[in-house]
């Protein structure tokens, strides 16, 4: 399903015995344009450094509850490398990240996750995965700090970046969220990554090979519910250009492995909830201890 990042923003972080804050904001790749890291405000909890949270380890988005489900326990996450608040993710951090995990590095191959193109989680696809290593060297952005880049069109500035629509599948961004409001008033469109000629960091700055009226003429952006598989063909359609989901493998695979994968989870998570219940040291009668009190 798609999302925009601005929604997710404020969501409930529920790990397997609890929740552990909410979503602050994400870190993307500048090469797949996808979401490696989500970064947890944990409040009282962790301070002094980032905490950030793979997708590897958001088992689902509950839209409903404003709530995503997390595979982790808060020692796992408590115990993980740390990385202080005013530090870059560093490659020596990711390596050490991933290795605690035992998770594939996504920068291990030549797709979007390794050697494959979307999350992989059983133990066998993550064995295969490890055998092929064509690595590159990711450059992490903020979606944060990347809003409010301007859009230069081929033949001028267009908007700039107002928010992105995230797949929570393959937590790949989709589409860059443009606000024409200085050209156009009111209006929305919407700027595949795929489109993306280039990208200046110093100057704040996304090129698209794309023209002005181009964009002027394509199908307006509103809301979130607009954001079906015919109003992204539509979209395609108005630049000639071929959809992202052509050369992806169907939907229902990766959405059926998902799904499996969350059921585990969700056993899982019982499974650990009656354990940390079962370690939990009874107080004796009018204690006063703090056992089982939310310290955060």
């Amino acid at each position: 399903m798609l999302n925009k990042a601005n929604t997710l923003k404020g969501y409930t972080l529920s790990s397997l015995d609890g929740e552990i804050g909410k979503v602050k904001e994400f870190y993307f790749d500048d090469q797949h344009w996808t979401i490696r890291y989500l970064v947890a405000d944990t409040g009282n909890w962790l301070t002094g450094r980032q905490v950030l949270i793979s997708p590897y380890a958001l088992a689902a988005v509950k839209r409903a509850e404003q709530q995503i489900a997390i595979a982790l326990s808060k020692k796992q996450i408590e115990d993980s490398p740390s990385l202080n608040s005013d530090k870059p993710v560093s490659r020596q951090f990711e390596e050490a990240y991933y290795g605690y995990f035992g998770w594939p590095m996504y920068w291990g191959g030549p797709l979007m996750w390794g050697n494959y193109p979307y999350i992989v989680r059983g133990r066998e696809q993550i064995k295969e995965s490890a055998r092929e290593k064509k690595a590159w060297d990711p450059h992490l952005r903020s979606t944060h700090d990347v809003c409010g880049h301007h859009i230069q069109a081929a033949d001028g500035e267009i908007g700039h970046v107002e928010d992105f629509i995230i797949d929570d599948e393959t937590w790949a961004i989709r589409y860059l969220v443009v606000d024409t409001r200085n050209w156009w008033p009111g209006k929305r469109v919407l700027v595949s990554p795929q489109w993306i000629e280039r990208v200046s960091w110093s100057e704040s700055k996304v090129f698209v090979n794309l023209s002005l009226e181009t964009i002027k003429q394509s199908p307006e952006y509103m809301e979130e519910s607009q954001l079906t598989r015919d109003y992204e063909a539509g979209l395609h359609r108005h630049y000639s250009l071929q959809g992202y989901w052509v050369d992806e493998p169907p939907a229902s695979e990766h959405s059926r492995a998902r799904s499996m994968h969350s059921a585990t989870v969700l056993r899982d998570n019982e499974q650990m909830a009656g354990t940390i219940r079962s370690l939990e040291p009874v107080a004796p009668e009018n204690s006063s201890s703090l056992v089982g009190k939310d310290l955060r």
